[in-house]
């Protein structure tokens, strides 16, 4: 198990999964966990802590079982350095199965390791990974992705998910389920990445209907919203408002008018403790199971669910 080290790697990218390896060998796995550093020396992290492998790539077996590459948050310099890129290629190539954490996915795309596969990464970075590696199917919203022999992760802490993974395909549910609670986090994680990420990914727009519209909704998502009532409001009917939106924002002006009322109810159930059916009226969905239906189309979990999870870190 090859866990590859290099100048600014994201430190938990790292810990994490060699944890959850290191652990189930207390459960009865035989791993051989050997953090790789690219060049010789301590590998500066991400965090003021340094990591001193003494590993270096001729230092491992002709074969692997499984190599691990994790990110870096300035992947672009991770990328731009070929002697990096060759020794993930290298390893890669000696690896039973290939692994990634987080912004790694770009490491093995430069290496051409994803060209025609599914793969995941951290919700911000997958935008970036999807254009400047078009041969690559981007999966926005999973926590890890298996494709073939290559699996890669979502970002950070999902490195922990991918590791359990794979030890539950090496030595059984069993065994990382005992790692799992050792380690108190979850067997598998409810939900995915869009329950983490920054709601409105839309684009923004410059043509003056649009912006006017986009205005209105976003001053207050808690009012009549009818595409109707927009449309008139605007000057313009339906469906040139919509022609506009699916031009200038890339979906239908209700339903972004749905997203903003999401990003709205999603920051009341954070910030307050006015009982789902306020909250609902407050951001306009108009009854609590209209806004249910919304957070699980969009985010997989119910609204009670969300608050518990995103209100605050201290127990209930």
């Amino acid at each position: 198990m090859a866990i590859l080290a290099f100048p600014g790697v994201q430190l938990l990218d790292v810990a994490g999964p060699a944890e959850v390896f290191t652990t189930a060998n207390a459960y009865g796995a035989r791993y051989d966990v050997r953090i790789v550093s690219a060049a010789p020396g301590p590998v500066p992290t991400s965090a003021p802590v340094r990591l001193d492998s003494g590993t270096g790539r001729d230092d491992l077996p002709d074969r692997l079982g499984t190599l691990l590459v994790p990110g870096r948050r300035e992947w672009r310099e991770a990328v731009a350095d070929p002697a990096l890129v060759d020794v993930t290629k290298d390893l890669a190539g000696r690896a039973r199965r290939v692994a990634s954490v987080c912004a790694g996915a770009f490491m093995l795309a430069e290496a051409g390791l994803l060209d025609g596969r599914r793969a995941a990464t951290h919700w911000r970075l997958a935008p970036e990974l999807a254009l400047r590696y078009p041969r690559v199917t981007v999966e926005r919203d999973a926590l890890f992705v298996r494709d073939g022999h290559v699996i890669t992760s979502a970002g950070v802490t999902a490195g922990i998910d991918l590791a359990l993974a794979l030890v539950e395909q090496d030595h059984g549910p069993d065994v990382a389920r005992e790692v799992a609670r050792e380690l108190v986090v979850f067997m598998a994680r409810p939900g995915g990445q869009s329950q983490f990420s920054a709601r409105l990914t839309l684009r923004e727009s410059t043509h003056p209907v649009v912006r006017q519209v986009m205005d209105l909704i976003g001053a207050d998502p808690g009012t009549d919203l009818d595409p109707a009532t927009l449309a008139r409001g605007a000057g313009v009917s339906v469906r040139h408002l919509n022609r506009l939106f699916r031009a200038h924002v890339g979906t239908t002006v209700g339903r972004y008018t749905e997203a903003i009322r999401l990003e709205a109810a999603q920051a009341l159930l954070e910030s307050g403790t006015e009982s789902v059916d306020t909250v609902a009226a407050r951001a306009g969905f108009g009854s609590a199971e209209a806004m249910r239906r919304a957070f699980q189309n969009a985010l997989g979990i119910s609204p009670t669910v969300y608050r518990s999870r995103f209100r605050t870190t201290v127990p209930g």
